[in-house]
């Protein structure tokens, strides 16, 4: 069973640039497209950004050119570096595989809250 943890959120200034960071376990990242996707308060959860197997990157159009999304394979790790953060970013974040090039997703983790408040 693959435990996904993702981590790096907080109280965040408008602004701001937090890294959120998604561990998990075996060599299930390097055979996926992976994912962070976001859920706010009393919204459904919403795919942000996608890192395909050859690294190509897919980013919802309300995070395009402010968050990027990268790996690392040899560390079992999926990262999202949020730039110029604004309150409608408030929301927790979570990884995944992405169904739309996955056969399967993995058990959700916790996730990690990133508040965006001044």
């Amino acid at each position: 069973q693959v435990q996904l943890v993702e981590s790096g959120g907080g109280l965040v200034q408008p602004g701001g640039s937090p890294r959120l960071s998604c561990a998990g376990s075996g060599t299930i990242f390097s055979r996926n497209a992976m994912a962070w996707y976001r859920q706010a308060p009393g919204k459904q959860r919403e795919l942000v950004a996608t890192i395909l197997r050859d690294n190509s990157t897919q980013y919802d159009a309300l995070v395009k050119g402010r968050f990027t999304i990268s790996r690392d394979n040899a560390k079992n790790t999926v990262y999202l570096q949020m730039n110029h953060l604004k309150p409608e970013d408030t929301a927790v974040y979570y990884c995944n595989t992405d169904l739309s090039y996955s056969d399967y997703m993995l058990s959700w983790g916790q996730g990690t809250q990133v508040t965006v408040t001044s």
